[in-house]
Order: structure tokens, then sequence, then C-alpha cells
């Protein structure tokens, strides 16, 4: 019996919802979220959802730290994704289905790109717990289970396929409150941080700098906006010196801030990832560069 099918039938067994995660690794349905050295934390810039199969510099990067990081002395048991592109309103949601279906959420584009799949297997029974865990920063409640509506959206399965093309470690994403300010998206982020010694891989996706009513097609990886690059470099500055907490104040920059995020739901992800991420471990930049002169595809390693 093959990986995923042995998550699929595990993630099928009843669950005691009173479990603490701590002592869940003593049960076969979490067998997947036993205890481990910790995990580390990405945020990767993903832009144009073409980079998913152009043969590009992004792509290579991407796979080479899915290699790299499988190449550890323990692989990730479990990746859970934060995707600009799963904003829910009032609440935060944790997709929960066993088989989440891969969403083709854009448009104009070749037909390869809607015919790319990402059959990774989800975890029923962890988003369950982990919904129970982690609280909303707002009113202390659980977070909810979506079963049915959402799945694996580009802005996660666009950089996992690369990253994991056997699609064998199972993917939960965690959906953003867009009704919320960005203090409370890093203080969920903050909660992330002990999954780190479950297994779980913590993959924020979005982008430092994304403002598509200003792209440029076809230029350069150098060539970028003054705003852009200003708002790029200083948001590296702070990952560099450790101030996360400080990440959360972006729209205090003001002018550059808005233009570098005329919507923030990029910029969110960030948060996440770096409230997961701990100041003690130094970032290695990545993915250095822009694409379409607006979009930083700057992407971090903690850990």
């Amino acid at each position: 019996m093959d990986r995923r099918t042995t998550l699929a039938s595990l993630a099928a067994l009843p669950f005691a919802a009173t479990t603490s995660l701590a002592s869940a690794a003593t049960l076969p349905v979490l067998e997947a979220l036993k205890t481990s050295p910790s995990m580390p934390v990405l945020f990767l810039g993903h832009g144009s959802p073409m980079n998913a199969i152009e043969d590009n510099p992004w792509r290579s990067a991407w796979a080479a730290m899915g290699r790299e990081i499988l190449a550890r002395a323990e692989s990730p048991q479990l990746i859970l994704c934060i995707s600009a592109h799963w904003l829910t309103r009032g609440d935060w949601q944790i997709t929960g289905m066993a088989q989440p279906r891969t969403i083709h959420d854009f448009g104009g584009f070749p037909q390869t790109l809607f015919d790319q799949q990402y059959p990774a297997p989800g975890a029923p029974a962890v988003a369950l717990k982990m919904a129970q865990e982690l609280k909303s920063p707002v009113s202390g409640s659980a977070l909810r289970v979506d079963v049915s509506e959402w799945g694996l959206d580009h802005g996660t399965w666009s950089v996992l396929k690369p990253m994991f093309p056997k699609a064998d470690i199972p993917v939960l994403q965690l959906s953003m409150d867009s009704s919320r300010p960005p203090a409370e998206h890093y203080a969920l982020g903050r909660q992330l941080q002990s999954l780190r010694q479950r297994g779980v891989l913590i993959v924020g996706s979005g982008n430092i700098v994304h403002n598509l009513r200003a792209v440029q097609r076809d230029t350069a990886p150098h060539v970028a906006y003054d705003w852009a690059r200003e708002f790029d470099e200083r948001v590296q500055a702070q990952i560099k010196q450790g101030q996360l907490d400080a990440l959360q104040n972006f729209q205090a920059l003001g002018a550059v801030a808005k233009q570098a995020h005329p919507t923030p739901e990029h910029y969110l992800p960030l948060l996440y990832a770096a409230g997961a991420a701990r100041t003690t471990e130094m970032p290695r930049f990545f993915n250095l560069g822009f694409q379409s002169a607006s979009i930083s595809m700057r992407s971090v390693l903690w850990g």
C-alpha cells in the first residue's frame, strides 16, 4: 500500500476530538504528525500562474528548494499552506477534505495550465484537530473546517508541484479572514510555530510586492519600479534584522505600501510565515528579482 492510500485510509478512521495535539502521536489516525525536529518555514513569491509550467529560474529555484527539504534528516509529514488566493470573511477556515481538488482560479491562460493537477491527499482528521487547537485572535474560538467548498488554489499548487512533484505529502490550506487587520494575521501565524515540531512544513504563498495595475510584460528580473524596489528592500531589511513583529505594520510606510499593495492579500501570507518563524533563525533569501516590474518574487526560508 503506498503512502497516499495509507493516509486516505487513516483519514477515514474515527478521531477523538478531546485528544491534544501532543498526545495524538500515539493514535494511528495521526501517524503523520509524530514529533519531529523543527520543520522549516517558507514564504514563496509565486507570481504568475505560468511559473508552474514554464522553464524559468523561479520554478527551478522552487524545485531545488523542494529537493533540499526532502534531503533533510526528516521530511515534512504535512504541508500547511497559506495562499493569497483563499480569502474568507468573518472566520478562518482549514481545508478538511480527503482529496482536495486542484483549483484553477485564473483566466486568460493556455489550456495547458488548466490541465494541471496536483492530487496531493488531504488529512481530514488532522484538519479537525488543528482547527480546534488554533484559535481565532478575535474571539478565541476554534477555526472552521471546510469539507467541500475549497481545495488547493494556484497559490498553493503552482509552487508545491515543482517542489514536491510526487504529490505524496498531505496538504492543508488555511484561509485568511479578509475582515481582520494585519496584526491578527500575524498573531495567528505565531500559533503555527508549535506545528513545526509535529512534522508540519509551513508555507506562505504570496508576493512581497504585488501590483497588477502596474505590470510591464516581458521585463527582465532586475527591472522594477522605484517604489517596488523600495518596499521590497524595506521588508528584506526587517526580515534580515529579525524584526518580524514590524512586518505587520507595513501600512505605516504610507504611499509606497499602497503602491506595492493596492490590496493586501498577497502580503498577508508573509505575516503567517513570519509569525511561525523565530526571530533567532537566520533567514535565507532566494528568487530575488521581479516579474513584470511590479511583482517581487523574493522568497524566504527560515530554519
